[in-house]
This record gives C-alpha cells, structure tokens and sequence, in this order.
C-alpha cells in the first residue's frame, strides 16, 4: 500500500521531499492555486463545514477517510497509483520496450498538451458550478457536489505536478497558465467548448457528471495506457475518484426520474410543470444536448493527431490490453461515419486515423447502460415514455457533422427544418426557466427539493438524514 504523507505542506506519495527545487517550486504554486480556489471555487461556502473524504492511500481499501472539513482547508496534493514492476509500453511502435519514466525528448510537445488539455478540465468543471450550492435540493447532494469540487481540484494537482516535474520552465508557465484560463472568459477561455458553459441547475449538474465526467473516464483511461508512466500512474488513480463523480450523475438524474414518474402517474400526464415536476420529455432534451456536446470532447472521426498518439505509445484505447488485437493497428480497419446522398453512411477506414471514433463509441455503449436503468425505472412505475440517446449526428459542432443538420434519429435535414423542430429536441428558453424555476436551495438535514427522490442510502453508513454540511 502506498500510504500518503499528510505531514508535509503539499501531502503527497512522490517523495517530494527528497526534490527540494521541485518542492519549493510547487510550495511557490500553491498559494496562486488557493487564490484561483477562493476566487472561483465554490461561493459562500468558506465557512461550511462539509462531510468530505481525503485520500489516505492509493490502493482499493485504504485511500478515503470521511470527516467535517472546511473546503479551503482540505488537504489537495499529488498521488500516484502504485509503480507497476518493469511495466512496458503496450501498444503503437514502441511496444514491448520498458515504460518511459522521463519525457521522451521527441515527445516532449505532445506529452505537455495532453497533459495541459487534460489538466484545464478540471478547474474548469469546478468555475461551471460554483454557484450551484446556493439552490441545493438537500445536505446530501451540497455535499456531492463539494466533494465532485475539491476531487477536480485535485486532479488539477495531478496534472500541475506532471508539469512541474517532467517539463522545466514550459511546465511552469503551463501550470500557471491552467489558473489565468477561466470558463467563459471572454479573453481567456478554457481550452474544450463544453467547459465554456455555466452550469446553472441541478438537472444540469447531474447530466455534468453522468455525461462529461464519462468522457473524463474514457479520456484518463486512455492515458492510463500511456508509455509516459508518471502519466499513467496519475490517471490511473484519478479514475478512482472519477467513478464517483459518474455514480454522482448517474443516481442524481435517476432520482429526478424517479420523482418525474412518481408525480406523472400520480396526475396521469407527462405535462408535470404544474406539479413542481420535471417532465420527462425535457429530460430528454437535457440527455440530447449534453450527450451530443460530449461526443464533440473526442474530436474528429479521422485524426491523424490520435493516430500519432497511439503509433507513439503517449495515448492508448480503453482497456488496451483487453483487446485481442496485435495493438500496432496494421492494415487494420474500423468503420466511420460520413454523409452521402443526403444520408449518413459508414464505411471501412484506416483504424490508426479512427482511435478517437473508438473512443466514442465505447463512450455511447457504456451511457446506453445508465439509460436502460432509467427506463426499467420509467416502465415499472406504469408510465409511458423511453429515454433515448441521439444519433451521432445530432448537434454536433466538430468533425464530419459540424455543418450538418440532423435529427436525433439521424435524418438529415435544412436549415428550415432544423429550426422547425429545434424546440421539440434541445432545451429551449421555456425548459430552462421551469427548470430554474424550481432550485429553491433545501438545507435542512434529510429534506429533499420535490423534484427530486431521496437517494437509497446515505453516505459512508451515514443516514440520509445526517447533517451533511453545517453552516456558520
């Protein structure tokens, strides 16, 4: 078990201490870091005292222990998983030679901007929600959503850390640059669009974590692949905590189906506003556009970037070794999108040029799953109605479909015809006033917002009811 050194200024299982110049230069980061925290972290919550877990170790059963801490005061640092003994490099032209654990000179560029654009996510996702506490529906979700903050702020450590230790100077002003980014910044937006939009309720902040955070599992397993090994072992202990940011969305929207089921076959109708319901056929928008804004995260069905990535070990598949190929992609194929005839057809391509495809496609495979829970949900409660996930080709803003208008079923279509139905499919000014309408924050203890069902269990053998967050 690698246990984690809480006695240093930065607690970390690196070592820090035996590199004083890279100690001193992430002490001198630090305090930049709590500014960015105390300036576009979460509002008015300085002061609350917070039911959060800190990660005590790296391994499955010894890295969380729960306690009340005040946010500003958690204890952020660097951790890695384990070092996996003469771990080798799994895929692409240098397969079979031992994992690298320095930079690579000729990789050195490529390296720093996965890690850069890995690394502006993070504090991104935390500037999108910062106001979502003042309209929390109860304690319990406040605190998901504090612990979902201060695990992105971690992550951003992680990345810092890869920065500082592996690229000199470059690394430095990249870290520094990762705090001068803020999310809708006119000037200086974050890197990825998707981290560009404020995320105003809580419908949103659920869809957030079930569907963005899934790109950020597919993303850091990737890079857990890679033959960079500080990389790997950094992302492959962040999917620890990635998991449950995803478990955070995923039974945060199931319990506002929940809700939405219980009031439409209480009233007999799908139209539940009235009821101070969410109605399930804008939850339906909601799925269509943060999915679809999610497919965009993997970039362009043809990449030769990604094919690079890969024929150079930095950038593997999900669950490389898992697959029963010859990981170099020779001659192999892979089918991808593209639009004829006014219709969308696919057709065998080079499968170095399609990695991101691959991606993208594990990605939907593992989001029908939630969907299918959600459905029983929906069907055992006696209503009808089937959430669904759009085609591809729906909303997209990157790659083969950028200028493209689709249907959720995949039908192309003008631009008169897009505009025709636009308000059936994507939340439109309507939805996202009801929906806003209805964050009126809850915060006594066990208390849920009526759009919301209380979850199954509380957290860490703690009841429902536990007083989750104290305010001061």
């Amino acid at each position: 078990m690698s246990s984690i050194d809480y006695s240093q200024k930065i607690p970390n299982n690196v070592n820090l201490g035996d590199d004083r110049r890279l100690q001193r230069a992430l002490e001198n980061w630090q305090p930049a870091y709590l500014d960015w925290w105390n300036q576009l972290g979460p509002v008015d919550s300085s002061e609350m005292e917070i039911y959060l877990r800190t990660a005590v170790a790296v391994d499955a059963d010894g890295w969380a222990q729960f306690g009340m801490v005040k946010m500003p005061e958690y204890r952020w640092g660097i951790f890695l998983a384990d070092a996996e003994p003469d771990r080798k490099i799994n895929f692409g032209m240098h397969k079979g030679e031992a994992a690298w654990q320095d930079v690579p000179g000729e990789y050195r560029s490529d390296l720093r901007r996965l890690i850069v654009t890995q690394g502006d996510t993070e504090p991104a996702s935390v500037e999108q929600q910062r106001a979502l506490g003042r309209t929390c529906p109860s304690l319990y979700d406040l605190r998901s959503l504090f612990q979902v903050n201060v695990e992105e702020g971690r992550h951003l450590w992680a990345m810092v850390y890869l920065l500082h230790a592996h690229f000199g100077r470059d690394g430095r002003e990249e870290a520094e640059e990762l705090l001068a980014r803020h999310s809708g910044d006119v000037d200086k937006p974050r890197i990825l669009e998707a981290f560009n939009v404020p995320t105003e309720d809580w419908l949103s902040f659920f869809m957030f974590t079930y569907f963005q955070d899934r790109d950020g599992k597919y993303q850091l397993s990737a890079l857990a692949e890679s033959g960079f090994d500080p990389l790997s072992r950094t992302c492959r202990f962040m999917l620890t905590e990635e998991a449950h940011h995803m478990f955070v969305g995923e039974s945060g929207v199931g319990r506002i189906i929940q809700r939405s089921t219980e009031l439409s076959a209480k009233h007999d109708t799908l139209d539940i506003e009235a009821h101070g319901g969410i109605p399930l056929p804008t939850i339906q928008k909601y799925i269509n556009f943060h999915f679809s804004i999610c497919l965009d995260l993997f970039g362009q069905e043809r990449s030769t970037n990604a094919a690079n990535f890969y024929t150079t070990g930095l950038k593997g598949r999900f669950g490389e070794t898992k697959i029963d190929d010859d990981h170099m992609l020779d001659g192999a194929s892979y089918k991808l999108p593209d639009i004829e005839g006014g219709k969308v057809v696919w057709s065998d391509q080079p499968a170095l040029t399609a990695i991101n495809e691959v991606l993208r496609d594990e990605y939907r495979e593992d989001s029908l799953r939630g969907l299918s829970r959600w459905n029983k949900a929906i069907k055992a409660a006696g209503v009808d109605f089937e959430l669904t996930l759009p085609h591809t080709a729906f909303n997209r803003n990157i790659g083969t479909f950028r200028d493209v208008n689709a249907s959720p079923t995949g039908e192309i279509l003008t631009q008169e015809e897009w505009d025709r139905n636009v308000d059936a499919w994507l939340p439109n000014d309507a939805d996202r006033a009801h929906v806003k309408s209805l964050m009126v924050p809850v915060t006594q203890p066990g208390q849920m917002a009526n759009w919301i069902a209380a979850p199954a269990r509380g957290i860490h053998g703690q009841d429902v009811e536990f007083e989750y967050v104290k305010f001061h």
